[in-house]
């Protein structure tokens, strides 16, 4: 779990770094886009080895979520104490680990339909350049309230993950913990904040650059027809 919660960190770094050249216009996203897609091998490979991470964190969590109740047997607590008193607007993220990372798994299947299949939107959407696609896709209503929930639960789940993954892996002294602690707080906040701005910022084609500007081709000429995000 520490393992690959670890990886899945480090790639949403790298994942939001990417996604802020949506800030300096229609050229540096779609060049970054253009980048990506032009080395196939790399992108396949990066993806069989995030998703297979992807799987295995969930896995993980489901067999440990099995282990934790088959060990309190099958009676319930009748009160139920933590020695982590890491509240975040009354909420307890480490009692509610399974939730969040539900929640999350949803935000990420939407992510995926939308971004690499371009499920459920027209034509006319699917044929924009990536950085066209992403200004719509962000900007729309529906996505805006499904991305900015999602970012926040992301936030959720990660400000106790980041944590607990360097635990495990025996990163753990009383005279860093505090430390570590307002490390991982930081971090979440820094996830959270920055995907959620993406559907807070954009509202939509209008927002868009001049099409003149972009020197990337349509997407159906593009040898890759998926955004970046």
């Amino acid at each position: 779990m520490g393992l690959t919660g670890l990886f899945l960190c480090l790639f949403l770094v790298i994942h939001l770094a990417g996604n802020v050249l949506l800030y300096f216009g229609n050229l540096s996203y779609n060049e970054y886009a253009e980048k990506l897609h032009s080395m196939p091998a790399f992108l396949v490979t990066s993806e069989v080895i995030l998703y297979t991470m992807f799987l295995l964190h969930l896995y993980l969590a489901w067999a440990t979520s099995g282990e934790n109740n088959a060990a309190r047997g099958p009676v319930g607590y009748a009160v139920k104490r933590t020695k982590i008193y890491n509240r975040i607007l009354w909420l307890q993220p480490e009692s509610m680990m399974f939730f969040t990372g539900a929640v999350v798994l949803a935000f990420t299947i939407i992510h995926v339909l939308d971004f690499k299949f371009g499920f459920g939107w027209n034509d006319e959407v699917r044929a924009l350049d990536p950085y066209g696609r992403a200004v719509t896709i962000l900007g729309t209503n529906t996505r805006k309230v499904i991305y900015i929930v999602g970012s926040l639960f992301l936030g959720l789940h990660v400000v106790h993950g980041f944590r607990s993954a360097l635990q495990s892996l025996g990163i753990n002294h009383p005279k860093y913990n505090a430390l570590l602690s307002r490390a991982s707080t930081a971090f979440a906040l820094i996830v959270a904040i920055g995907f959620a701005s993406f559907p807070v910022w954009f509202s939509g084609p209008e927002l868009m650059a001049p099409a003149a500007e972009s020197s990337v081709v349509p997407v159906e000429d593009s040898p890759a027809g998926t955004a970046a995000p």
